[in-house]
């Protein structure tokens, strides 16, 4: 549950902050491309979520009960993928080092909103390919 908390927003959030003291230049350039990214996602995501309104699988199967509070309606689909794969994305561009501890984590965020009962595999799969398109093309238009 501590992964899925932390993907809340509070480990990206943190990151934009103290990447420009920490990463200089770099930093501050990615900082600010997390930050206009996770603004594309969010628009994606809430249109998609409207459009889709997906019960969540604690609310359709009797045997899934919520291990986790959910942040909004909806399950369809997973924000906490999208951004975990869209932040992974980009901060390995500009930290490669640091490319399998970010995508260690994604992983786990990703199975924990499943484990915890808020999401469909489907939820998390679309959310992450929506964070994967969202950031390679970003990236191209850099």
């Amino acid at each position: 549950m501590t992964v899925s908390r932390l993907s809340d927003g509070l480990l990206w959030y943190g990151l934009m902050l103290i990447l420009p003291w920490w990463g200089g230049a770099n930093g501050t350039a990615c900082a600010i491309r997390m930050l206009g990214l996770g603004a594309l996602n969010l628009l994606i995501y809430q249109v998609v979520k409207r459009h889709f309104a997906r019960p969540r699988p604690y609310k359709t199967c009797p045997g899934i009960r919520a291990c986790a509070r959910s942040l909004d309606e909806y399950s369809f689909p997973s924000g906490h993928a999208m951004h975990a794969v869209a932040y992974s994305v980009l901060l390995g561009v500009y930290y490669p080092e640091f490319t399998p501890l970010l995508w260690g984590f994604t992983a786990l965020v990703a199975l924990s909103r499943v484990v915890l009962g808020l999401h469909y595999p489907s939820d998390v799969v679309i959310g992450a390919a929506i964070g994967l398109l969202t950031a390679e093309s970003a990236l191209s238009l850099l």
